[in-house]
């Protein structure tokens, strides 16, 4: 593989696997407080800081008007309302986390202002009142009815995660979930398993399926199983429901011995995958699903194919994925050379980012909802995380290669898949306007990592007939989610427009779930109904077991 990667360097030098002592988390947060304090200018400082002086004096003598909003799950007790000190405590809390989010400028170079904007929300969501005892109303009322138990239990949990969770909360009781038992329980078989992949064929659940098959490529980081949830909350009950002939690929979790295996292996496993469908279908295209960083890789070989002349790909579906890296993220406060450096030397002195890691990182990008939550749940209200499948999955985290994680940081830093030909991989240039078959494109309303006006930038770079959809929730919420949910929502549409903003004016809003019209746009490219097969697998590529297989319960080493 290459591109125009290079190695980052500091003003103190290039960064070495023996300097990687910190983790990624704390070189991180370092770096974004040096920007944020670094973004202030004089003017902006004075002009927010004599604000701040105002709203507070308004707040002293009872005049402010500033409120919380009835959403936000910490000012919700009835004391916030009632009470004059709450009341006046959340004013001035929100006065000035106002304050500390107006001292970054609007003109700042995207990146800076990602980051500067990142540490400001950072900083803000840890002053909050509601993350002490005396300044939680709700917390102050559970002390007094249980006589202290509550923090007795609090402080246990703290003790327990302190040295087991790495000093975060836990956010999930994962007692409850087994795989296999009550999650990834859709009906299937292992039909192929190679080093790095297991291939499950799920069962037919209608007497025909649809002629050519579907494949999902999941991300490489975590487990495939959220796609297949709970019965009634699976995408994979959901496909076969539909008459579709689905496969998944089931990523094996890498350990250290596994460190060289980069973007060009995990593109190889996904050809030998696809071979693999195909001849037990005994068809000579297929619908490719990938979702996430999986997307990604689907798009890369959906090019890598047309580069070849290998017409084997029917439709392409990519779900919460970003291309283009510059767009508006909170992954973009990540790029510092310092921090991507320490990042790339520490997976290579380890072998693996490990997936507690990862969580860290993604954690605090929503700090308000992630840490500080739990931390109030757990060890001021004293109670038990709740048991929550979704959590229970994010909790069962992977490793991601030393190579892959190079290969990711490498895109990351350099852009390369939105500039034809720039990336090459597997003896290919690779230039997404070669994907000329229709593609399905998912981004989700409130995702914090692949913000869905940067997936709907993919319509641009791909040469093909796209419909986008979008879905209400976050980056994993909107893709678990099940028709049936009245609450859900959704807009969809083919009418592609030069902006997202654009497109959103003339799509069409819709009840219920995005699943719905894809399988609906999947069927009608699919080809005839076939009698659904009787047996998995064909010859040379018999059952090996049941699913969900054995790599999906493999534990991080």
């Amino acid at each position: 593989m290459s591109g125009k990667s290079g190695d980052k360097t500091t003003p103190a030098g290039t960064l070495q696997p023996g300097d990687a002592s910190e983790t990624l988390t704390e070189m991180g947060l370092h770096d974004l407080f040096y920007s944020y304090t670094h973004a202030i200018r004089p003017e902006t400082f004075l002009k927010t800081t004599s604000d701040l002086y105002f709203n507070l004096l308004q707040v002293s003598t009872g005049t402010s008007e500033i409120a919380p909003d009835r959403k936000d799950w910490r000012f919700k007790d009835e004391a916030w309302l009632k009470s004059p000190a709450y009341k006046r405590l959340a004013q001035a809390y929100l006065a000035m986390s106002d304050a500390i989010e107006a001292m970054v400028p609007d003109d700042l170079p995207k990146d800076e202002k990602a980051r500067a904007d990142f540490a400001a929300t950072v900083l803000a969501s840890a002053i909050a009142p509601t993350n002490s005892l005396w300044g939680n109303p709700e917390a102050m009322k559970r002390t007094i009815e249980s006589g202290g138990t509550n923090l007795w239990t609090g402080g246990m949990a703290l003790w327990r995660d302190m040295f087991e969770n790495d000093g975060l909360p836990q956010q999930v009781d994962n007692s409850s979930f087994e795989v296999g038992r009550n999650l990834a329980v859709t009906p299937g078989s292992v039909v192929l398993r190679t080093e790095m992949f297991e291939l499950i064929q799920y069962r037919p659940a209608t007497e025909t399926v649809k002629q050519l098959p579907v494949i999902l490529i999941p991300p490489q980081i975590g487990r495939y199983y959220f796609t297949d949830l709970a019965p009634g909350r699976s995408f994979a009950e959901y496909a076969v429901s539909q008459g579709l002939h689905y496969f998944t690929v089931s990523w094996r979790n890498p350990s250290p011995d596994n460190r060289d295996w980069g973007l060009e292996e995990y593109l190889q496993a996904a050809i030998e995958a696809t071979e693999a469908v195909l001849k037990i279908t005994g068809q000579k295209k297929a619908n490719f699903v990938g979702f996430c960083a999986g997307g990604m890789l689907t798009a890369i070989m959906v090019a890598w194919l047309a580069a070849r002349k290998k017409s084997w790909v029917n439709t392409a579906t990519l779900c919460v994925t970003m291309m283009n890296y510059k767009a508006e993220a909170s992954l973009g406060a990540f790029r510092l050379p310092a921090m991507l450096s320490v990042a790339k030397a520490k997976s290579q002195v380890d072998g693996v980012l490990q997936g507690k890691d990862l969580a860290k990182v993604f954690a605090w990008l929503r700090p308000n909802d992630l840490i500080w939550k739990y931390w109030v749940n757990n060890y001021l209200m004293g109670d038990v995380p709740p048991a929550f499948d979704i959590l229970a999955w994010n909790k069962d985290s992977t490793n991601l290669p030393a190579k892959l994680h190079e290969d990711f940081l490498h895109l990351f830093e350099e852009n390369d898949l939105i500039e034809p030909g720039a990336f090459e991989i597997l003896g290919e240039a690779i230039d997404l306007g070669k994907i000329r078959c229709d593609t399905f494109i998912v981004g989700a309303l409130t995702d914090h990592l692949t913000p869905w006006k940067g997936c709907y930038e993919t319509v641009h770079l791909v040469n093909s007939k796209s419909t986008f959809a979008l879905s209400n929730g976050g980056h994993i919420a909107a893709l678990v989610n099940p028709p049936g949910n009245s609450k859900a929502y959704y807009w969809v549409g083919d009418n592609i427009r030069p902006t997202a903003d654009d497109w959103l004016e003339h799509a069409a809003k819709t009840s219920g779930s995005w699943w719905e019209s894809w399988a609906t746009w999947c069927a009608a490219r699919s080809g005839n109904n076939i009698v659904a097969p009787a047996l998995p697998g064909c010859e040379g590529l018999p059952p090996l077991c049941d699913a969900p297989g054995t790599y999906v319960r493999e534990q991080s080493t």
